[in-house]
Formats: structure tokens, C-alpha cells, sequence
């Protein structure tokens, strides 16, 4: 056995050995299992579920989780929908063609919210999740780079792709796996996102686009998508280089088209090339669908759709991935029909409303300074005063929270500005303003008690394990 199974099996569980009490099983079935091995004989449907359900338990409450972004909560009736929809395959349009309009139907719905200059001349496909999405826009990007190099005699090798280096992992997985050199613009105090600053220190003819991040991970806080395409502007009257912008809304793009229609940041930009989103953040969905949409057919390279013949049928296909739940667009299609606009404005509203409610009294409690106060999206994050105390960090604050159930993470800012240690909450529909209250109630008892240390408490060597983005 290597040594990583060794430590991927002590980290799970020491003990090997699953134990069933005699007295709920059959007479003749086991009582023991292997964790690491298939049992030989069956157990009852009973037997299997307990077994299960009981191991699941052990997780954290997910209302309670306010780390991470995806959906936790829908309505009984998306419930019923999901179990009649469990076994849809995504890909197999011919077999479900009801499902494959509605995926149709959803991603247009989108290009419509996201103001596509020609709402009969773009085009969008579902996907796992926004991070495959992303996958799909850069791929694009590059395509379509290459392409352009090519019909000009010129060298296709060492392109370039400029973002944030507080973008999420997602970009840096895209680079690696397609061979892109990332060019990360530092993160400053002065400035904490990618907003045009020093750009054309980074442009060159190898650039394939640009990633502008509507709702940062680390902050909350969007990018400028409409200062980041007006230095484009410049760089291009200057260089004759025209660069497109890739939007990585994976959240924003669902909050800012409902609570923010102000914002200039969609395809009323002329170099927006493609906008990706998560169904499954403020989609308002279970995981795992994401969204693409391209600003016309003509900056989506044909060489990227498959043309397949599947049981029966022709089948056009465009994500990473083949075979892929059909639920999930199901879903995101009653949520559709059930919010409507005015719908989705109320419910992303009210998160943004419970956010800044606990920012301000966040920002009350001594210790804190606020980094952002949840009034882009609704996440928001704080840092711990600079001398305010050697006795204790915000990774301690964490594990005293998660003591409580609430799973409130502290991670350190990103590369260039990783000293710096933020902490945040992520509001999603499922957090009332009564349990934020709660969660106020608790962040202040357990301050109080940390701030009563007369000496420092011990921690391990490295704390930055608490929290991967």
C-alpha cells in the first residue's frame, strides 16, 4: 500500500473496520464491512442505506456552511423534480429531447438577461459546474487566437492569458491543462482587483483574452469589467493588439443582472466574448450545472462542437464532458419559470440585505476591519486589526465557530498579498436574518472569550491548511 492511501485512509478513519449492530441486520448478513473493499455478499436495501445515512450525518449542517458558494437549499417542489429527473442524461438529446430544448431554452433565457447584442445569432451550452464553463470560454479564446495567428503566418506557440492573481483555481487548472502561460496581475492594497492598473505591461501579441472575475472568492468584490475594456481600448488604439475579455460570472452574473442593472459589465461591452456562470451558486440550484454563453456564433470556433451520432440520432455537442445529469437543467428551468426576474431580484436582494447587515455589526465588534461589506454579491470579508492581539488569529475565531457548527473560514489573501488573513461569510437564500443573528450572537461570545487569553493558544505550525480555495 503506498504511503499516500496510508495517509488518505488514517485521515478519513483509523479504524478500517465498518461496524453494523447485530440487532438491526438479518440473521446471516454481516455485521462488519471492509471500508476499503467491496463486501462479497448483499445486504438489504435497509441494511445499505442506515449504513449510509449514518456515516453522511457525521458531515456539517450545510445551512450552517458559510464558506462555500453552492446552493443548499431549494423548495419541496424542485425536490419532487430532482427524483423524477434523477436518471436524464444530459448528452443523450435524443433519447430526452424535452430536456435538450429546455437546456436550449436556459442558456437563452441567459443571453437575453446578459444583454447578447442578437439573441438569434449567439450561442450556449450547459455544463457541470461554472468551473467547466470557464474552461470552455478560455478554450475559446485561445481557438480563436490561434486561428487568427494562423491565417496571418504567424507562430501559434507560447500564447498568453492575463488575470487577477486572486483569480480562482479554476484559471491556473485551465493554463496547465491547455498549455497557456498565465500572466497574473498582482493584487495591492491600492489595488485589490484586476481593474485595468499596469495593463499594458501585460498585453502582448501572444494574449488571448482577459479574465475579468464579476465576484472575487477571496472578497466578494468585481472586477471593473467596463475600466478593464476601456484600457483595452487604449492598448489597441496604441498597438493595433485587440484583446476579448472572458467574464468569469460565476456569481455575479446572477446577482448583477437583478440587484445591479446599472452595471455595465455584460455583451453591452463590445470585447465581452463570452460570459460563464454557476447554476449552482446564485442559480439557485443543487450542484452541479453551469452556464456559457458566447457573444455570437462567430467567436465560438466550430472546431469546438462535436458533431455525434448517438443512439440513434445526430447530437451536437459542445462541454468537456459526455454523459452529465439532466436534472440540474431541469431545475434551473423551474427556478426560471418560478422566480421569474422580479423573483430572483427579491431573493438575491434579501441575501445582500442579510450580508451587510452582518458586515456593519461585524465592523462594530473591536477587533475588526472590514475587507468588503457584501454589497456586490453577497459575501463579504474581514481582517483582524493590526496589533490588536498576539494571543489569538482568525484561524483560531474559525475553529471556535466551527465548535458551534458554523463553518466561517480564514485563509490567507492571495500570493502577493498572502500575510494578510481574511475571513468570510458567503449569505446564500438559506441563511435568514434569524440565524444570522445567531451567528452574530456566537462570533461575539466567542471573541469575548479569545480576547480573555492571557497567553497565546496553541497552534499547529501551519494554520493555512484551514481553507483551500
Amino acid at each position: 500500500m503506498s504511503s499516500n492511501t496510508t495517509k488518505a485512509r488514517q485521515t478519513t478513519n483509523l479504524d478500517p473496520t465498518l461496524s453494523v449492530n447485530p440487532v438491526f441486520v438479518r440473521p446471516g448478513e454481516a455485521t462488519e464491512f471492509d471500508k476499503f473493499t467491496m463486501p462479497e455478499q448483499p445486504s438489504l436495501p435497509e441494511t445499505a442505506y442506515q449504513i449510509v445515512h449514518d456515516e453522511a450525518i457525521l458531515d456539517g449542517n450545510s445551512r450552517l456552511n458559510l464558506a462555500t458558494f453552492v446552493g443548499t437549499w431549494m423548495d419541496d417542489e424542485a425536490k419532487k423534480l430532482y427524483l423524477e429527473a434523477a436518471d436524464k442524461n444530459m448528452i443523450d438529446k435524443d433519447e430526452y429531447p424535452a430536456t435538450a430544448a429546455i437546456e436550449d431554452r436556459c442558456w437563452r433565457m441567459l443571453a437575453d438577461l446578459w444583454n447578447v447584442p442578437d439573441v438569434n445569432d449567439t450561442i450556449g451550452t450547459s455544463t457541470i459546474g461554472s468551473s467547466e464553463a470557464c474552461m470552455l470560454g478560455g478554450l475559446a479564446l485561445k481557438r480563436l487566437w490561434q486561428e487568427k495567428r494562423k491565417a496571418e503566418g504567424k507562430s501559434t506557440e507560447k500564447p498568453n492569458l492575463i488575470m487577477s492573481a486572486a483569480v480562482q483555481v479554476v484559471w491556473e487548472k485551465f493554463c496547465n491543462y491547455w498549455d497557456v502561460e498565465p500572466r497574473y496581475v498582482p493584487v495591492t492594497p491600492d489595488h485589490m482587483v484586476l481593474d485595468g492598473h499596469d495593463l499594458e505591461k501585460y498585453v502582448d501579441e501572444n494574449t488571448i483574452g482577459v479574465v475579468a472575475i464579476l465576484g472575487q472568492t477571496f472578497t466578494g468584490a468585481y472586477e471593473p469589467v467596463e475600466a478593464i475594456a476601456a484600457k483595452l481600448d487604449e492598448i489597441q488604439e496604441k498597438t493595433g493588439l485587440d484583446v476579448k475579455i472572458h467574464v468569469d460570472g460565476a456569481s455575479g452574473a446572477m446577482i448583477a443582472p437583478f440587484c445591479q442593472p446599472e452595471l455595465n459589465w455584460d455583451f453591452r461591452l463590445d470585447r465581452v466574448n463570452s460570459i460563464s456562470t454557476s447554476g449552482h451558486k446564485y442559480g439557485l440550484v443543487y450542484p452541479g450545472v453551469g452556464w456559457v454563453v458566447w457573444r455570437n456564433r462567430e467567436v465560438l470556433p466550430e472546431s469546438m462542437i462535436f458533431h455525434v451520432s448517438y443512439l440513434g440520432g445526430d447530437m451536437p455537442t459542445l462541454a468537456l464532458n459526455f454523459s452529465r445529469p439532466g436534472a440540474q437543467v431541469l431545475l434551473q428551468y423551474y427556478q426560471f419559470l418560478r422566480l421569474g426576474r422580479e423573483g430572483y431580484r427579491e431573493v438575491q436582494q434579501n441575501s445582500l440585505d442579510v450580508a451587510q447587515y452582518l458586515s456593519s455589526e461585524i465592523a462594530k465588534i473591536g477587533p475588526f476591519e472590514l475587507v468588503s461589506k457584501g454589497d456586490t454579491i453577497p459575501v463579504f470579508a474581514w481582517v483582524l486589526k493590526e496589533g490588536h492581539t498576539a494571543n489569538w488569529s482568525l484561524y483560531d475565531l474559525a475553529d471556535r465557530l466551527r465548535m458551534k457548527g458554523w463553518l466561517v473560514p480564514a485563509y490567507p489573501m492571495a500570493d502577493d498579498m498572502s500575510d494578510m488573513v481574511l475571513q468570510r461569510i458567503v449569505v446564500k437564500v438559506g441563511l435568514s436574518r434569524d440565524l444570522a443573528s445567531a451567528l452574530l450572537s456566537d462570533i461575539k461570545g466567542e471573541v469575548a472569550f479569545l480576547d480573555s487569553l492571557e497567553a497565546p493558544l496553541p497552534r499547529e505550525a501551519s494554520t493555512g491548511s484551514h481553507f483551500h480555495h
